[in-house]
């Protein structure tokens, strides 16, 4: 199922910065969560696994059975909007996963998402939303009236955003040192602009739902774009300092707005 990955030498440096040890490793199939036991199937490729564990309490009754999974003491690995490469540090050391579906993306573009990876491991920051929320998930439960999926959905992509507000940082400084790299950040950046600006009257159009939105426009956020109402309230200092509390303030309201609209 997993074979390590080659990593040339701009890669090598990236991973030497911000997450020395860091293992890559190709996937022979996609997934969203791995199987039990191929997750377990790291264990051979690792020093020890050390699965994530979260308070049960900290999740609405009616909360994804994934999200469940992942609360609990199973050793659970990827979760739905990981995207096509996927890290975690519930290993020693901790490991990246490239998933198939890479296979045909340009490869600055693939080199950008693993490049991403090691400097989100060198953040420290939680591996899934729920470890960022922690209790006041329940929260934002309550603001955001969309079925669970949908909550899901929203706090993953708020989540999202929150970490893009601190990476985008480190690619805005990778012009001298990486600028392969930075072009391969700056050049997704600009395949976004379009549809993120025009957002707004997609949702209103019923053409995208409100958190399929939220999800662009908060993976826009790391690429430094200008983001439109009521998103932009997301690429804010104060959203990167309060995290958590800013993120369920801004839900509450948004929500409040559409509902009056």
């Amino acid at each position: 199922m997993f074979e390590t990955r080659a990593l040339p030498d701009r890669l090598t440096s990236v991973r030497d910065a911000h997450a020395p040890g860091a293992r890559v490793l190709d996937c022979e199939r996609d997934f969203e969560t791995l199987p039990p036991a191929l997750a377990e199937d790291l264990g051979l490729l690792v020093d020890s696994l050390e699965p994530a564990s979260y308070p049960a309490a900290w999740l609405p009754e009616d909360a994804p059975t994934l999200l469940a999974r992942y609360v609990s003491s199973d050793f659970t690995v990827g979760m739905p909007g990981d995207g096509s490469v996927a890290w975690t540090r519930q290993t020693e050391p901790p490991v990246v996963l490239v998933k198939p579906r890479v296979e045909g993306s340009p490869e600055s573009f693939v080199d950008f998402l693993l490049a991403e990876a090691f400097v989100q491991l060198g953040l420290e920051v939680p591996e899934q939303f729920i470890g960022f929320f922690e209790d006041s998930y329940r929260d934002l439960d309550r603001a955001v009236p969309l079925d669970p999926n949908g909550t899901y959905q929203v706090a993953a992509a708020l989540y999202d955003g929150w970490i893009g507000l601190q990476t985008r940082d480190v690619f805005a400084d990778w012009h001298d040192d990486h600028p392969a790299l930075a072009d391969a950040w700056q050049d997704a950046g600009t395949r976004l602009e379009d549809r993120v600006a025009g957002l707004p009257r997609a949702v209103a159009r019923g053409e995208t739902d409100f958190a399929d939105a939220t999800e662009l426009a908060c993976a826009a956020i790391k690429h430094a774009i200008e983001l439109p109402a009521p998103f932009a309230a997301l690429d804010t200092d104060a959203y990167r300092e309060h995290g958590p509390a800013y993120a369920i303030r801004w839900a509450e309201k948004t929500f409040d707005s559409l509902a009056d609209e």
